[in-house]
C-alpha cells in the first residue's frame, strides 16, 4: 500500500495524474482504524486497486487537527451523519474539495455498508464520468462550509449571565440522575461541564440559595466515573469513553488529554469537598501519568492503544482462575465482591473490573474493620497489577503534542497544589522545559515532536492558548522570569496570528498557515476545552495580571462573538462559559513578594483553602526583570507583602497572612492559617 503524507508533493501528484485523492484520517489508538487497516489496506488486492485508482494520503488527526476539522464537517454535510475515525474521504484531484465520504468500510458488504473494494471502483468511475456534476456539488458544499464557519456579529451592550443560566438548565436536563454524566451511551467525561458545575456551586455556596443540585450532579458524575470500568482500578488512569450509560465498559484506549483534565477535576473536588475518594483517584491518575506516559525527556506521550494481541481490552480483563492463582481464598472473596467477579462476565466472557460494593458494606459482610478491608483490597490490586504488567502491553503512541502536553502541565500543577505532591510539580516543570526548548522557536510554536526533540508542523490555536494557560498555572508555583517572558510572547503571537480582528474570536490556524479549503473557527469545546475558550480565558487573566487593556478587549470581543452560539447550544460551550463566568466575576489575583521560604509557607496555607476565584503568584524578593505591573508591587526585605487585585484595581500591601485571609473573605478560615 503506497501511502503518502499530506504535503505539496502528494497534492501535485494528484493534480498531474488527474486521480482523485483518497484521504484516510485516523490516529494511533483508534480501534476501528486498526481494523480497517488490517482488513483492507493490508490486503494486496485492495491495496492494488487503491494504488491504481487514487492518490492515497494518510493523516494523523492528532497532528493535523486542521484537516480533520474541515473534512469531518464536510462528511457531516455530505452524508447527513456524524463522523468519526477512521474518516474516509474522496477529494477532487486539483482543489481537494470532497465529493464523497464515510468512516469505516468493511472488506465485504455488511452492516448496511458496501464492500470497500467495490466502493473504490464505483467512486473512481463516478469521478471520471460525472466531474461536471461533482464540480457543482463541490461549489455548493464549499459555500455551506464557508457559511457555517462565518463569524456572527458580536452583540453590543453589557455581557450578562444569560448563556450560563441557559447552560445550567440544559445540563440539568441532560444529566443522568442514576449514573451521573450527561446523556446516554456512549458516554464521555465532559471536563469543562464538570468544572463549571463545581464553580456554580462554589459561587452560590454563601448565598441564601446555594446550588446544591450543581454539587450533586458534579459529585455523582465524579463518583460513578471513578467507580466504573472507565477507570483502571489496577493501574490508574481513565479510558476515553464508556460504551454504556453506566460507565461499566470503556472503549479501552487511554488518552493524555482526558487524564490531564480529570486529574485537575478530581484534585479540585477533593480540596473543595474534603472527599478522600476524589483525592485517591487524582493521586492514582498522577501515578499513572508519571509511570506510563512520561517520556525520558520530560514531556508526555499521547495515548495507549485499546488493543493488545489483536483484541480490544485484552490487557485489562480477567478470568476468575487467573485471580484465584494470585490471591488467597479470603482475599479472593473480598476482591470478587468489590469488583463484580462474583457476578456474570461483563466483557466477552471475561471480567472487566468495576466497583460493585463499597468498603463499608464489604467490612460488614466480612465482619472486619473498614481499614483492614481497604488494606487487603489494595494489596490484592498491587499483586494483580504486577501480574498484569507481564502481559503483552497495548502499544503507546509516543508522539509528543504541544497542546496535550500543555493540558497535562496545567492538570499536574493544579493537582500538585491540591494534593501537596512535589513530584507532580516537578513533572510539570520538566514537560514545560521540553516544550519551550524543542517546540518553541522565535516566538512560534510547533505542534508535535518526538522525544529526541525533532519537531514539525506549524502550531495551531490550541497549542498557543493551552500552553499560555498552563504557564499561568505554572507561574503560581513560583515566578520564573523566563516563563513570564514566554507567556507574554505566546499571548502576543496568539493575537497577531489567530485573532479575528473584525468579528472577534479566533481562527484555528495562523495567518501564515498553508492554504486549505477554509480557515476554520469554533467557540465550542472538543474532547477537552476548546482553543477559543481557553484563549479567551487566558487573555482575561493576563490582561488583569499584566494590566494590559488590549488583552482584555480581545477577550471581551471573543465573548461577544460567542454569545449567540453559546445561547443556541450552551452545553457545547462549557469552556467559553467558564471564561464568561470569570469575566462577570473577576478572580482575586494575589501577588506575594518576599523570601522564598516564607512565600512557600504562605502558599501552603492558601492552597489548603479551595477558591475557584483566586490566583496566587509568589514572586521572590530577589526576582528581577519583572513586567511593569508586577515590578511596582514591591516587598520589604526579609518580609512578605501581599497585594490583592480584582480586575485592574489593587489594594494596599498586606503584611500578615491573617490580613490576607480576611481580605479574601475567608472569615473563620483565618484561624486555620495562624
Amino acid at each position: 500500500m503506497h501511502w503518502q503524507p499530506w504535503d505539496d508533493a502528494a497534492l501535485e501528484i494528484a493534480r498531474a495524474s488527474g486521480k482523485p485523492i483518497l484521504l484516510s484520517i485516523g490516529y494511533a489508538a483508534c480501534h476501528w482504524c486498526h481494523v480497517m487497516a488490517h482488513e483492507s489496506f493490508e490486503d494486496p488486492a485492495t491495496a492494488a486497486v487503491m494504488n491504481e485508482l487514487f492518490v492515497n494520503i494518510k493523516v494523523d488527526r492528532e497532528e493535523r487537527p486542521d484537516l480533520d476539522r474541515i473534512y469531518q464537517l464536510a462528511h457531516q454535510l455530505l452524508t447527513r451523519r456524524g463522523g468519526g475515525w477512521p474518516l474516509t474521504m474522496f477529494l477532487a484531484h486539483d482543489d481537494q474539495r470532497p465529493f464523497f465520504g464515510g468512516t469505516y468500510f468493511p472488506p465485504q458488504a455488511r452492516f448496511g455498508l458496501p464492500a470497500f473494494r467495490d466502493l473504490l471502483e464505483r467512486v473512481a468511475a463516478y469521478y471520471r464520468e460525472r466531474q461536471s456534476e461533482l464540480r457543482e456539488q463541490n461549489r455548493a458544499l464549499l459555500s455551506a462550509l464557508t457559511e457555517i464557519m462565518a463569524a456572527e456579529a458580536g452583540e453590543q451592550g453589557p455581557l450578562d449571565a444569560e448563556p450560563i443560566k441557559a447552560w445550567r438548565s440544559e445540563i440539568a436536563a441532560q444529566f443522568d440522575a442514576r449514573h451521573g454524566g450527561f446523556g446516554g451511551a456512549p458516554k464521555f467525561p465532559h471536563v469543562s461541564s464538570i468544572d463549571l458545575l463545581l464553580r456554580q456551586w462554589w459561587r452560590s455556596a454563601r448565598s441564601e440559595q446555594p446550588d446544591l443540585e450543581a454539587l450533586a450532579m458534579h459529585s455523582l458524575t465524579l463518583q460513578r466515573m471513578a467507580d466504573g470500568g472507565l477507570f483502571d482500578h489496577l493501574g490508574g488512569g481513565f479510558c476515553r469513553y464508556s460504551v454504556d450509560a453506566s460507565w461499566q465498559i470503556p472503549h479501552f484506549e487511554k488518552m493524555l488529554y482526558d487524564n490531564a483534565g480529570l486529574i485537575a477535576s478530581y484534585a479540585e473536588a477533593a480540596l473543595a469537598t474534603g472527599e478522600e475518594r476524589y483525592r485517591k483517584t487524582a493521586n492514582e491518575v498522577g501515578d499513572w501519568l508519571l509511570r506510563e506516559m512520561q517520556a525520558p525527556g520530560g514531556a508526555f506521550y499521547s495515548s495507549l492503544d485499546a488493543d493488545s494481541e489483536g483484541e480490544e481490552g485484552r490487557f485489562y480483563v480477567w478470568q476468575r482462575d487467573e485471580i484465584a492463582q494470585q490471591l488467597t481464598a479470603p482475599d479472593q472473596d473480598l476482591f470478587a465482591a468489590r469488583f463484580g467477579l462474583d457476578g456474570e462476565p461483563n466483557f466477552e466472557s471475561a471480567w472487566h473490573l468495576a466497583v460493585k460494593c463499597d468498603f463499608e458494606a464489604l467490612a460488614a459482610q466480612a465482619n472486619l474493620p473498614v481499614a483492614d478491608v481497604r488494606a487487603r483490597i489494595d494489596s490484592a490490586r498491587a499483586r494483580l497489577l504486577a501480574v498484569r504488567d507481564e502481559r503483552v502491553r497495548p502499544s503507546r503512541d509516543e508522539k509528543i503534542l504541544t497542546s496535550w502536553n500543555a493540558l497535562a502541565i496545567r492538570g499536574l500543577v493544579i493537582a500538585a497544589r491540591s494534593l501537596r505532591r512535589d513530584d507532580l510539580a516537578d513533572a510539570a516543570r520538566s514537560a514545560s522545559a521540553f516544550l519551550l526548548r524543542h517546540l518553541y522557536r522565535d516566538a512560534r510554536l510547533l505542534a508535535t515532536a518526538l522525544d529526541d526533540g525533532t519537531a514539525k508542523l506549524n502550531g495551531y490555536l490550541d497549542d498557543y492558548a493551552l500552553l499560555a494557560d498552563a504557564l499561568v498555572e505554572l507561574l503560581q508555583l513560583g515566578w520564573q522570569p523566563e516563563l513570564g517572558a514566554a507567556l507574554l510572547q505566546l499571548i502576543e503571537t496568539l493575537l497577531a496570528q489567530f485573532a479575528d480582528e473584525q468579528a472577534g474570536g479566533f481562527f484555528f490556524t495562523s495567518r501564515d498557515h498553508e492554504s486549505l479549503l477554509l480557515r476554520s473557527r469554533s467557540f465550542a469545546d472538543d474532547a477537552s476545552i476548546g482553543g477559543s475558550a481557553c484563549a479567551t480565558r487566558v487573555l482575561q487573566r493576563c490582561g488583569w495580571l499584566f494590566a494590559e487593556p488590549r488583552y482584555l478587549a480581545a477577550a471581551e470581543k471573543s465573548l461577544r462573538a460567542a454569545r449567540a452560539a453559546s445561547l443556541r447550544h450552551p452545553a457545547a460551550h462549557s469552556g467559553m462559559l467558564l471564561a464568561l463566568d470569570e469575566f462577570l466575576h473577576p478572580p482575586a489575583l494575589v501577588i506575594l513578594r518576599g523570601p522564598r521560604t516564607a512565600l512557600a509557607e504562605w502558599c501552603n496555607e492558601l492552597d489548603a483553602l479551595y477558591d475557584a476565584g483566586r490566583l496566587v503568584f509568589p514572586i521572590a524578593e530577589d526576582c528581577a526583570g519583572l513586567p511593569a505591573a508586577l515590578a511596582g508591587k514591591a516587598g520589604v526585605p526579609g518580609e512578605v507583602r501581599a497585594y490583592v487585585c480584582r480586575g485592574l484595581t489593587c489594594g494596599a500591601a498586606l503584611a500578615s497572612l491573617e490580613d490576607l485571609v480576611a481580605a479574601l473573605g475567608y472569615g473563620g478560615a483565618a484561624a486555620a492559617c495562624g
